[in-house]
């Protein structure tokens, strides 16, 4: 009896392994979505908020107005910063996942055809096998109608 080749268990692993590097991926992925959606989210309420301070012109502001206006503005723009930053750190851990998912299906894709060519070399020592044994029995049968 054959012994299973051990590099199936090796190429399981790998899968394992890609498998699961691709959950990272797409969770990094979904993170950098979310990080995006709330950057755009907090620049539409920044935007919302200039016009309507906007519309208000020609009206008299109050001096504590205007300054609570700026304050508002400074905050936001403290928070689009934030965002910003995390923005770029989630594009960067996306990245990261990007590249580790790459090498792990590089491995498993390395596995695969190596156990191709062991199949093919295994398959071509069969035929060979196969070809001496049917040389082998030809001959047999020449020999035995050969006239004596």
């Amino acid at each position: 009896m054959r012994r299973a080749d051990p590099l199936l268990t090796v190429l399981k692993i790998n899968k394992e392994a890609e498998e699961q590097a691709a959950l990272q991926l797409k969770s990094a992925q979904l993170e950098q979505q979310k990080c995006q959606g709330q950057l755009d989210a907090l620049n539409n309420y920044r935007l919302e908020y200039m016009k309507q301070m906007g519309e208000t012109q020609g009206k008299t502001l109050s001096a504590s107005e205007y300054h609570s206006f700026h304050e508002f503005i400074k905050q936001v723009d403290q928070a689009l910063i934030q965002q910003v930053n995390a923005v770029k750190e989630t594009e960067k851990q996306t990245g990261y996942r990007q590249v580790h998912w790459q090498e792990k299906q590089q491995k498993r894709k390395a596995v695969e055809m190596l156990l191709e060519k062991n199949a093919l070399k295994a398959q071509i020592i069969a035929n060979k096998r196969e070809q001496k044994a049917s040389d082998e029995f030809a001959m047999q049968q020449f020999i035995r109608k050969k006239p004596r």
